[in-house]
């Protein structure tokens, strides 16, 4: 973890330094040793605690699963025992009259103690630069922050940067801070012996305002080389400013590196877990109802929304043009962050991921592709309406776009071009890897 975390920050510091030198331009020897000592000191490993309780809880879980497993005979997950239960499943399924397309039910305070009826438990995340653990959202806004300020001893300035675009919400505020704090140490290094661009009232309205109440900002202004005092304001009394003390950085130069690195860092990245599931037929009837983090609204408010919508509707008796309903459809599914998408196999099992709403097909494919056994050869998806999905055609177009939003059943068909080589293969009736069927769900 910490050569990852190394590389990070080595990577920003390398950027910086081309940036400050520019085309054509030598650094001199001097403002060499000056920028390798702003920035000299390495990243340290974090101490990490081991496990915590709810870790040990579900890791404990799930070996007592397997050992069930082991124990019961009567759940097999080979391959044969698995084929043996779709196919009583699907023949089920042909046989019933009342079969219905699977619908999603929202969650609302009401039914949700019945997790068992979840399509997915929550929406969860990685973050490589830190760990490989598998968390919630909320999670890892603390984790990360509290990773972040146990950088700040070895790497207060970098850090201060990121600190500042990783745990503020507000976009727009994180900016108009940004470009603050580039201003005033854009000042000092224009004009370093002016006295009056080396203090912060920190009484200002703009201070107040723009920089004090985004986190990260006051630990960017010490690594700077600010130190907080009390001075005689212009009244003659005694308030809290903020002088900049040349003697704190090594020299005014790496201030031109703290600014490229306030303008070009970002937050921290979450990569969103697919929640890989692969289901039998019966599983998937069952579950249909997504969890709250889904939707881009509260439960009430898509509660209330739907009311509005339903009463208009009754007052309306004009006919809807097909425009109008398409509106209306793309206001329905920008309602959710995520969606929940199954892909159903001819031998009748199902294979389910969770996805942004504004990720490409290409996401798609890819989930499904590095699945299979068969890597690598050409497939189509289906939606339910029959109508194909074609990758050179759809592979940049959104789930919104594609109408796959909040959940979609697609059907898998390999591509015409390989349908004889598939017909060849002694396991042509295998679609799904052998490490991702026994990820089949105990029923």
């Amino acid at each position: 973890m910490a050569d990852k975390i190394k590389k990070f920050f080595q990577k920003k510091k390398i950027d910086a330094k081309f940036k400050l030198a520019g085309p054509g331009h030598k650094l001199t020897e001097s403002s060499q040793s000056s920028q390798s000592s702003f920035y000299k000191k390495e990243v340290p490993t974090v101490k990490r605690s081991g496990l915590s309780e709810e870790s040990k809880v579900a890791a404990d879980a799930a070996l007592a699963r397997l050992q069930q497993k082991r124990d019961n005979p009567s759940f097999n997950t080979s391959l044969a025992a698995i084929k043996a239960q779709v196919k009583k499943e699907l023949e089920n399924e042909v046989a019933s009259s009342s079969k219905e397309p699977i619908q999603v039910k929202e969650t609302t305070e009401g039914n949700v103690d019945v997790p068992k009826n979840l399509a997915a438990s929550g929406v969860y995340f990685k973050c490589p630069i830190i760990s490989n653990d598998i968390l919630s959202r909320d999670e890892w806004k603390k984790n990360i922050k509290t990773f972040l300020y146990e950088q700040l001893e070895e790497e207060r300035g970098l850090t201060a940067c990121l600190i500042i675009q990783s745990c503020n919400s507000n976009r727009e505020k994180v900016d108009i801070c940004v470009e603050t704090l580039c201003k005033y140490l854009e000042n000092i290094v224009t004009h370093p012996d002016d006295e009056k661009y080396q203090k912060i009232r920190m009484s200002n309205r703009a201070f107040c305002e723009r920089v004090q109440p985004i986190e990260g900002s006051m630990e960017l202004l010490l690594a700077a080389g600010f130190m907080q005092e009390k001075l005689l304001n212009n009244e003659g009394n005694e308030e809290n400013f903020l002088v900049f003390k040349k003697e704190n950085i090594p020299s005014v130069e790496s201030l031109t590196m703290l600014i490229d690195a306030l303008r070009t860092s970002e937050p921290i990245p979450l990569e969103l877990d697919r929640n890989l599931q692969v289901l039998l037929p019966s599983q998937a009837a069952n579950k249909v109802q997504l969890p709250s983090s889904f939707y881009a609204l509260s439960p009430e408010e898509i509660k209330r929304e739907q009311q509005l919508r339903t009463e208009a509707m009754e007052r309306s008796q004009m006919l809807r043009t097909k425009a109008m309903r398409e509106k209306d459809e793309l206001r329905e599914m920008r309602k959710y962050k995520f969606a929940i998408i199954r892909v159903r196999f001819p031998d009748g099992i199902l294979l389910q991921g969770t996805f942004s709403v504004y990720e490409r097909y290409s996401e798609i494919h890819e989930f499904v592709q590095e699945n299979l056994e068969h890597n690598g050869l050409p497939f189509i998806l289906n939606t339910p309406t029959g109508h194909k999905i074609i990758y050179e055609e759809d592979a940049n177009k959104t789930l919104i776009d594609l109408r796959l939003v909040p959940t979609t059943m697609l059907t898998f068909a390999w591509h015409s071009s390989v349908i004889d080589e598939i017909n060849n293969s002694p396991n042509k009736d295998v679609y799904l890897k052998p490490e991702v069927m026994v990820l089949v769900q105990e029923i």
